[in-house]
């Protein structure tokens, strides 16, 4: 799946032109490398996202098309 649509199906960004911005503007990383929005991820990867002053760092536990709002958190790890 693509970098930007994970973003937003799991509700870490709420939309996916965000999240194409947000890896343009290269505050998005995966493994530790730049990531561009078409980047693809799979489980194991690790994803950092810069939130102005603060970064969020998540585990890839799960890659699904569609989720339910209750079961996003069974895609994702805050390490």
């Amino acid at each position: 799946m693509r970098l930007d649509k994970y973003l937003k199906v799991t509700r870490l960004i709420k939309r996916r032109t965000v999240a194409n911005d947000a890896c343009d503007a290269g505050r998005v990383s995966i493994n530790g490398k730049p990531a561009k929005a078409g980047t693809e991820v799979k489980v194991g990867d690790k994803i950092t996202i810069g939130f102005g002053n603060k970064d969020v760092s998540v585990e890839v536990l799960g890659v699904q098309e569609t989720v339910h709002k209750e079961d996003v958190s069974n895609l994702y790890r805050y390490i």
